[in-house]
C-alpha cells in the first residue's frame, strides 16, 4: 500500500514567487482599503530601492492632463521600513514615517488624514 505524501506547510505554495513579489502583493491588497480615491486603481511596482506606488491622477490641480502620478515609496533597510512622500516642489522624495512593521506604514498611507499622499 502506497503512503500519500502531504505537502509541507513550511514550503511556499509557489516557490517561484519571491519575497519581494509577496510584499508587493501585500501592499497592493492593503491599498484596496484606503479611504481616499477608492475609485482609482493604484499600481505597485517593485524597484531597486523598494516599492513605488502610482495612481491615475484625480485632481486637475496636480496634473491638468489627468495622467499617472507618483503617490508614495516604501523601502526596507536593516529591518526598518520607510514611507516616503513625493515632494512635488523639489521633484524628490521625503521620508514621511518609519516603522519596524510594514502594517504601521500602510495604515498611515491608506488613512492619509493630512492628504499627503492622495491630494
Amino acid at each position: 500500500m502506497a503512503v500519500a505524501r502531504l505537502p509541507s506547510l513550511l514550503k511556499p505554495a509557489n516557490p517561484l514567487v519571491s519575497e519581494r513579489e509577496l510584499t508587493r502583493r501585500r501592499i497592493a491588497r492593503a491599498l484596496g482599503e484606503r479611504k481616499r480615491y477608492r475609485y482609482v486603481k493604484p499600481a505597485v511596482t517593485t524597484t531597486e530601492e523598494g516599492w513605488l506606488i502610482t495612481s491615475p491622477c484625480c485632481s486637475r490641480n496636480v496634473d491638468p492632463d489627468g495622467g499617472v502620478i507618483d503617490i508614495a515609496r516604501l523601502s526596507r533597510h536593516e529591518g526598518e521600513w520607510s514611507l516616503l512622500a513625493r515632494d512635488a516642489s523639489r521633484s524628490g522624495w521625503l521620508i514621511h514615517a518609519t516603522a519596524s512593521r510594514l502594517e504601521a506604514l500602510l495604515k498611515i498611507l491608506c488613512e492619509d488624514e493630512e492628504r499627503v499622499f492622495w491630494p
